[in-house]
């Protein structure tokens, strides 16, 4: 299913597939083993003008919709949860902010090196005891002539090790709740500024994910994105973005699932004949061919629905949703179908089977989503 995409996209898409299958595949396995940041296949990805499609040509970017950009998101998850995943975090969790919050000043200073892919972001919102309540966030930001002194423990953070700039968040104003939270494009190298302990996850294990301390870290009043009490508006905004880059690289799992159970099932013979025959895979197929329609119809619609300028949080929570429990539906079944060899170190089904659980977790729980979908509908 094309949704409606035009030839240039398709063309993109074409390009994107292909550069997986030269850049991708032969490293993903060792990418998973080695829990490495993929830096040779995103530097390639920075060479073809992939990181910056969707920014806007005044800041180095292709001026390409953002719907683009998530079609290049589901290319590369379809050979690498990890390439998909950052691929999708850096425009949704960094670049969106920047561009739609950010003075001039601050684009200028950012833009063009996240658009060439020269620079990488991270975004620092998740605490220890603040997840899918954002609000209980206690890290606080206490201005001190022009500069603002920031204090909390951030968890659970992308790409903190490798980070140029993090958007981080904190309070201006604890008595005011939610209201009182900003942001910060707080540079690597301010002082006060430690990342922490490093984590060693289950799946999408190329991603590098730290804790990130702030301890008395001083930084510019400029540095401050948005106004004073803009953080929550700015932190929703962005996830909204960011869990269509989820949906996109559920999609590609899910796409990357089929691919390979109809490899598998037409090769692996039982009872003198191809798996492929029996009614009982082909069910398992027909099923992942007719929700990955359904899930990729429903990120375009998200995407397509932003680059419209229209209010798109519902229509993203229902993709989010949607497209990650169908991703962790089919890689149950695409592990099914190659029994004890998709149950092995080294498949490609079983690096997903860890991967997508993610989905279900990152930029908002499956339960969050409900919430925001259910409370749309009740209103």
């Amino acid at each position: 299913m094309n949704f409606m995409l035009s030839e240039e996209q398709e063309l993109i898409r074409s390009n994107a597939r292909e550069f997986a299958l030269k850049y991708i595949e032969p490293v993903a396995t060792k990418i998973d083993q080695e829990s490495r940041h993929p830096v040779e296949v995103f530097d390639k990805l920075a060479e073809l003008d992939m990181m910056g499609i969707s920014y806007p040509s005044e800041y180095g970017g292709g001026g390409a919709e953002f719907l683009t950009t998530m079609i290049v998101t589901e290319e590369l998850a379809r050979s690498c949860a990890t390439t998909g995943f950052l691929h999708g975090y850096s425009y949704g969790l960094i670049g969106h902010p920047i561009l739609t919050f950010g003075n001039e000043e601050q684009k200028q200073k950012w833009m063009p090196g996240l658009a060439a892919g020269k620079l990488v972001g991270s975004f620092a919102l998740t605490e220890p005891g603040a997840g899918t309540d954002v609000s209980s966030a206690t890290t606080t930001a206490v201005k001190k002539g022009d500069k603002y002194i920031l204090n909390g423990t951030k968890t659970f953070i992308t790409n903190a090790i490798l980070a140029d700039v993090f958007v981080v968040f904190a309070y201006t104003d604890r008595s005011a709740g939610a209201k009182g939270m900003s942001c910060f494009l707080v540079p690597q190298g301010s002082s006060g500024l430690n990342v922490g302990q490093h984590f060693d996850k289950m799946g999408v294990r190329g991603s590098q994910t730290s804790e990130v301390v702030f301890k008395d870290c001083v930084v510019a009043a400029d540095c401050m994105l948005g106004k004073e009490g803009d953080g929550f508006k700015i932190a929703m905004s962005a996830l909204d973005v960011g869990r269509i880059g989820i949906a996109a690289m559920s999609t590609g799992i899910t796409q990357g699932c089929l691919d390979e159970s109809i490899k598998y099932s037409k090769e692996r013979v039982q009872f003198k004949k191809p798996i492929a025959s029996q009614q009982a895979i082909q069910w398992f197929i027909a099923n992942m061919a007719t929700d990955i329609d359904a899930a990729r119809f429903l990120y375009m619609n998200a995407a397509f629905i932003k680059d419209q300028g229209k209010p798109f949080s519902v229509a993203a929570s229902k993709a989010k949703l949607f497209c990650s429990e169908c991703a962790a539906r089919h890689t149950t079944k695409a592990v099914q179908i190659q029994g004890g060899y998709g149950f092995m170190k080294g498949a490609k089904v079983e690096r997903f089977y860890r991967d997508v659980k993610l989905t279900e977790i990152g930029e908002g729980t499956s339960e969050a989503q409900r919430m925001i979908i259910a409370g749309s509908v009740l209103r």
